[in-house]
């Protein structure tokens, strides 16, 4: 389980195709310090197993499931993503429990910047929009956010500054597939 509060973006050092899968090396700092191969981490959100780490890396592999359902496919090297390590029984639970179990994919419909926050407005498949509630919580790429509004088969989330420069999502444009866990 997760909190989707990111600690950090790692940077995809390289991708191997295996067997349908691929194989991510993912440099990082933080995150690295006390993992260990065989420990659960969302990247993106989605939960990976460790297979492999160094003092600045770890390996993870996704498989041809996690590939159809996330956007960890379109993924290059060195693209940043989102990192957070399972959640320990004496950590803070500042955000909501993510499982990093993602049901689908959204778009990126608009991103607005505000005087002190962004509006990220998201294109959700229509079966899934009856999950999206008004205030309810959301993991958008594994980042724990609340809904603002909802219109049609889109809802909007409200970016703080401090979210908006320690994820991902200072990278993102309109047009681009985010991970959608509710």
């Amino acid at each position: 389980m997760f909190t989707g509060l990111v600690e950090e973006v790692g940077v995809l050092r390289s991708v191997r195709y295996t067997d349908g899968g691929r194989e991510l090396t993912i440099g990082a700092s933080r995150v690295v310090d006390d993992l260990a191969v065989g420990d659960s981490i969302a990247v993106q959100g989605v939960c990976l197993t460790v297979t492999e780490r160094g003092e600045d890396w770890f390996r993870v592999r996704a498989i041809e499931e996690t590939l159809r359902k996330t956007t960890l496919g379109s993924f290059e090297e060195k693209a940043h993503v989102n990192l957070e390590r399972a959640l320990l029984p004496t950590r803070r639970l500042g955000g909501h429990i993510v499982h990093g179990h993602i049901e689908t994919v959204g778009r990126i419909a608009a991103l607005e910047p505000l005087q002190s926050s962004w509006e990220l407005w998201v294109e959700c498949p229509k079966e899934y929009m009856r999950y999206v509630v008004p205030l309810g919580s959301i993991a958008l790429d594994g980042i724990s956010l609340t809904v603002a509004r909802i219109q049609a088969e889109q809802f909007m989330v409200a970016i703080i500054p401090h979210t908006w420069e320690q994820t991902t999502l200072r990278f993102r444009r309109v047009g681009d597939g985010v991970n959608l866990e509710f």
